[in-house]
């Protein structure tokens, strides 16, 4: 693909493990013409309880394997690398870098009515306050409450998304932050969405739930109509799967997910 003209390139995105599928879906939904390249680092899943040091080298590491495969944008579909190592990867490549925190924050401030908004996520996301700092910078009236939730990660990975064992986990989290009168709650995880029912159901039909990977698609629509990178229909695009271990559970839990086949799946090495 090196010599390839670059409209026709590929973009890339990575994630921890499953959860970017929600953003990918949504590139392919809104960008059908695009050819994809998703990296799951499921090896090293989850990133919310590493510290920001290591998040930042396995954020790097994935960034070099897709850069190598001559993308033309990079998604960093994954809440905890990009609380923390978003403006390091974009200094550090020479092509558009896509975060989903920027999109999520400007989505919940649009939505909330009475400027009282939750955030759920794993427990880096939660401590760097990302979220909060980019909701108040929008609207410095806006009350942000914060709520890890790290078991939403395994839960999802395995796909325990329904059910009892989903149902009470997720009940002992959301209690906290029903409490604090929010009308809307960001799913500031990629994982999560996996739990939306279950999360729904909880929360209630007053609260709306925020889900990035729309506004990601659509700010990743607007970046390559304004570079000039925006591909034209050339026949199949290109959608290629790479996993840092067990292609085939992320086949099963990523088909379902996506509703579509995994065609193109490999094992890599990513890191040093």
């Amino acid at each position: 693909m090196k010599n390839m003209n670059k409209k026709d390139r590929p973009i890339g995105v990575f994630d921890s493990g499953v959860g970017g599928l929600t953003v990918l879906r949504e590139i392919v939904r809104q960008l059908p013409d695009e050819g994809t390249i998703y990296l799951g680092d499921t090896a090293r899943v989850p990133y919310g309880i590493r510290s920001p040091e290591t998040v930042t080298r396995y954020s790097f590491e994935n960034t070099r394997f897709l850069f190598s495969k001559d993308i033309k944008v990079l998604v960093v579909a994954c809440n905890t690398a990009s609380s923390v190592s978003l403006d390091a990867i974009k200094k550090s490549i020479q092509v558009p870098v896509i975060g989903v925190i920027e999109p999520g924050a400007k989505a919940a401030v649009r939505a909330t009515r009475n400027n009282r908004v939750g955030i759920i996520g794993t427990e880096a996301t939660i401590r760097s306050d990302s979220y909060t700092k980019s909701i108040r910078a929008h609207d410095k009236d806006i009350k942000v409450f914060g709520l890890p939730c790290p078991l939403f990660v395994p839960l999802a990975e395995e796909g325990w998304t329904e059910g009892d064992i989903a149902t009470m986990i997720a009940e002992r989290y959301l209690n906290d932050i029903k409490d604090k009168g929010i009308d809307t709650l960001v799913l500031g995880c990629t994982h999560y969405p996996l739990l939306k029912k279950v999360i729904t159901r909880l929360m209630g039909k007053g609260v709306r739930l925020i889900d990035s990977a729309v506004e990601v698609a659509q700010e990743i629509k607007t970046t390559l109509e304004i570079t000039g990178l925006k591909g034209a229909k050339r026949g199949k695009p290109l959608r290629e799967f790479y996993v840092t271990d067990s292609p085939e559970k992320f086949r099963r839990i990523g088909e379902k997910f996506l509703g579509q086949k995994i065609e193109h799946i490999e094992k890599v090495e990513v890191g040093n």
